[in-house]
């Protein structure tokens, strides 16, 4: 399985940027995708999951700001994160929790993009 994640960059608070990642491989289906954001002396952190029941769970930092959307299709998920905020300041990456074709399953952790909000 490959994860591609892009779409990461600079931007002023305020601003907005907009997060993609696509799953490729032998997949035979994705079960969840999510997005999890990591800062230099800080724990790995939830930003945004897309269950398998059709929800979207997100972390309490981000609610009301980003938004998680899927491409069930392209096996893809986007994130669009709207007025940024310096301490959104981290690496973001893409996790996938799929079923393989030969009927295993896998997480994978793309390897993640920089999104760095100054002030």
């Amino acid at each position: 399985v490959q994860l591609q994640a892009s779409g990461g960059g600079s931007v002023q608070a305020g601003g907005s940027l907009r997060l993609s990642c696509a799953a490729s491989g032998s997949i035979r289906s994705v079960v969840v995708m999510a997005w999890y954001r990591q800062s230099p002396g800080n724990a790995r952190e939830l930003v945004a999951r897309a269950n398998p029941d059709g929800t979207t769970t997100y972390g309490d930092s981000v609610k009301g700001r980003f938004t998680m959307s899927r491409d069930i299709a392209r096996k893809a998920a986007y994130l669009q994160m709207n007025s940024l905020k310096p301490e959104d300041t981290a690496v973001y990456y893409c996790d996938v929790g799929v079923i393989l074709t030969d009927s295993t399953s896998t997480i994978e952790r793309g390897q993640g993009t920089q999104v760095t909000v100054s002030s």
